[in-house]
């Protein structure tokens, strides 16, 4: 079975014809009938992947095609998701690289591109939208080996096969005329250019979890290929960790396979089949699921320890209750727990009074994406700053996450992203030109220095810049980093900011709201032009008079604020600052919202 078999992991940008091409996959393959709807379901079908151009869960998906099985794998592109998308790769023997003919390889795709060259995997490029009349496939095509030539690929991955395709159309050509066709020469290339997996069927049962789900009904749902053996319903099994140790022991309930979009029932898998099992209540990603008499665990890629912690608390601001409908402690502990069960990567620590929990990841956006999803799910929270989690050495030294940053620029903005980097403790290892007028810089950084600096990164760089972030180990303290220069604006009063209040305060700096926001006392609704923090009354009206002059009040014209996006929100705030998220609204305020015992908080900060 396994020489029909085919893992092949896809790589590809948003809007770039992934889901498109899959789903002529699906129907020229006989998954689905021509006069059936699919979902965009398999690929990149979560609303913050479409919003945000990358993957964010990984997914499987399967077609047949003249006796051969086909397994799709689609992989996450951002670095916080690093662990996932190395373990995810480890389940396929081979990689399609789609890219769009007008567009070519998007950043989100050189990371996972990268790490594919890297394990070794050959690519096949999928140059897609062909008919596209500001297509150029040549030009893109040379980017791709330029690409490849910077990811230190070797030379059977550069002798990299190419086609050229229509997703929409639904065909496929070796040569960059085609309009017309089918899919059958990806197809073929795929089966003669992937190899099979190769593995042992008939040794002992083994298994490597890639993907953790729960499912109301089975349980938790471990995702991986089968790595040896052949496994049957109700087979006894054992998990065991990556040093051996056997975490449980149990019974394979449920194994399934994947056929088109959905999970269907088997009765048993064999050696380079990708499934799904449950069966097991501890087992979690990285662990080996095996025989009962197998003792050496299969080589895993660690999770990534969590670098990076935001506090997640009750919104308790005046307006709390307005615009969400889950607010209480209760809530978020029990919505938290259950990400914690299915993503490997997050940690949740309850504060003893119960209405905070301090929630570690990887990484900004990892933490990010979840707050998004609340959010959308109804939830109100209160955010803090993120912090990074120190530990102590041997000697008793304090020490800190590190990031081994490797940036692409064009070379007239290296010298600018050198010094923001070394203000921000960054040490340079590696500086050397990539060729086509960039420059590939490599840094050491101290993750605390990097928190809130993509958005200057992509400004300083005109948003040609790519930054790609990997843990790297802990060491020494580099001391204090230079945080934001300038105070911020605080109001002072309760109720609907005035458009003529806000026109005076424009001479104090930028503001954040505009006429008619909701606002109350501690609520931060601009930034200071200068370094301290400053109260002022937003709600301040004109003061009424026997004579009035026509159009006046109608000639006040405010500059458009400035409004920021969650990111944004959680990178611009302070130690005593915190983001009030709720599905309607962001808004930036303090901790501590009465100015008295926001004074008594930071007298007895200085005295400490």
């Amino acid at each position: 079975m396994s020489a029909d078999l085919r893992n092949v992991a896809i790589i590809a940008h948003v809007d770039h014809g992934k889901t498109t091409l899959v789903d002529q996959l699906f129907r020229q393959s006989g998954t689905f009938r021509d006069n059936q709807r699919v979902e965009e379901r398999a690929m990149d079908s979560n609303d913050l992947e479409k919003e945000r151009g990358i993957t964010i869960l990984a997914k499987c998906t399967s077609v047949e095609w003249e006796g051969h099985r086909i397994n799709i794998v689609d992989t996450p592109g951002h670095a916080d998701f690093g662990a996932e998308v190395e373990r995810i790769l480890s389940m396929v023997d081979g990689v399609i690289l789609l890219v769009d003919s007008a567009e070519g390889a998007m950043p989100q795709t050189k990371f996972v591109t990268g790490k594919a060259l890297a394990l070794g995997l050959r690519p096949i490029v999928v140059v897609n939208k062909i008919d596209r009349p500001d297509g150029r496939a040549q030009e893109v095509l040379d980017e791709v080996f330029d690409l490849f030539v910077t990811l230190d690929a070797d030379d059977d991955q550069l002798d990299f096969p190419v086609l050229y395709a229509s997703g929409r159309e639904g065909y496929a050509g070796e040569e960059d005329s085609v309009r017309s066709g089918d899919l059958n020469p990806l197809f073929q290339r795929i089966v003669d250019h992937v190899p099979a997996p190769g593995l042992d069927a008939s040794g002992k049962f083994s298994f490597l979890a890639t993907l953790l789900d729960r499912d109301n009904f089975m349980g938790r749902v471990l995702t991986g290929r089968v790595q040896s053996g052949t496994i049957r319903i109700n087979d006894p099994i054992h998990a065991i960790d990556m040093d051996g140790k056997v975490i449980e022991t149990g019974r394979a309930t449920k194994l399934m396979s994947f056929r088109g979009l959905e999970r269907v029932p088997v009765e048993s898998a064999q050696a380079g089949d990708i499934i799904a099992m449950a069966g097991l209540e501890k087992a979690t990603v990285s662990n080996t699921l095996a025989d009962p008499s197998v003792t050496e665990p299969i080589a895993a890629q660690p999770i990534d320890p969590p670098t990076l912690a935001m506090r997640f608390s009750v919104n308790d601001s005046p307006l709390a209750g307005r615009e969400g409908t889950k607010v209480t402690s209760r809530l978020i502990r029990d919505r938290l727990l259950r990400e914690a069960e299915t993503n490997v990567a997050i940690r949740i620590t309850e504060s003893a009074d119960k209405d905070a929990f301090e929630v570690a990841g990887r990484g900004e956006l990892q933490l990010g994406v979840l707050i998004e999803t609340m959010r959308r799910e109804g939830f109100e929270l209160g955010i803090s700053r993120p912090r990074v989690l120190y530990r102590e050495d041997e000697n008793g030294q304090r020490t800190e996450p590190y990031e081994t940053v490797v940036i692409d620029v064009d070379d007239e903005h290296s010298g600018t992203v050198v010094e923001k980097m070394q203000r921000r403790k960054a040490e340079l290892t590696e500086m050397r030109p990539s060729g086509m007028g960039k420059t590939r810089i490599t840094f050491s950084a101290p993750s605390r220095g990097l928190i809130g600096y993509h958005g200057e990164f992509l400004s300083d760089t005109r948003g040609t810049g790519i930054m790609n972030r990997l843990f790297e180990k802990y060491g020494p303290y580099k001391g204090p980093i230079d945080g934001r220069g300038n105070g911020v604006l605080i109001s002072n009063a309760n109720g609907e900011a005035t458009s003529y209040a806000l026109f005076a305060l424009e001479d104090r700096g930028e503001l954040f709201i505009g006429g008619g926001a909701k606002i109350y006392e501690g609520m931060i609704i601009g930034e200071n032009a200068k370094p301290e923090d400053l109260e002022v009354n937003p709600l301040k009206s004109k003061q009424l008079t026997n004579f009035r002059s026509t159009g006046k009040d109608d000639a006040i014209r405010l500059t458009p604020p400035r409004i920021m996006t969650l990111e944004q929100a959680i990178a611009y705030i302070d130690d005593d600052e915190m983001v009030e998220v709720t599905p309607a609204s962001i808004r930036l305020r303090k901790a501590i919202l009465d100015p008295h015992e926001r004074k008594k908080a930071k007298r007895k900060m200085e005295t400490v």
